[in-house]
């Protein structure tokens, strides 16, 4: 059974960082594409940033590119998001996304439970 589960939010005084973690299992982690989602109240779940399987390319959203780093160790099935210089406007719950593409489709997709990132003084 595939799982994924996010750790290593919590609270932090803006201009703080946090690193999270999306530690997985039951499936073959280094096949997916990984994602960070992030759903703030009252708005949209959006891409935060993405990383190939291979780990050789990656895709930010312009209001997190600079400070936040996507990155992934597949020898231990984990991925990480590293958030630099939080804003209030951060404030959110982080989600880790696995998906599977075969040319160009989502074929197989995991979602963790989130955890939640708050950036307040």
């Amino acid at each position: 059974q595939a799982q994924l589960a996010e750790s290593g939010g919590g609270l932090v005084q803006p201009g703080g960082s946090l690193r999270l973690s999306c530690a997985t299992s039951g499936f073959t982690f280094s096949m997916y594409t990984l994602y960070w989602y992030r759903q703030a109240p009252g708005k949209e779940r959006e891409v935060v940033a993405r990383m190939a399987s291979a780990g050789d390319t990656t895709y930010y959203a312009d209001s997190v590119k600079g400070r936040f780093t996507i990155s992934r160790d597949n020898a231990r099935n984990t991925g990480y998001l590293q958030m630099n210089s939080l804003t209030p406007e951060d404030t959110a719950v982080y989600y880790c996304n696995a998906q599977l593409m075969n040319s160009g489709w989502v074929v197989d997709s995991y979602w963790g439970r989130g955890t939640q990132v708050t950036v307040s003084s």
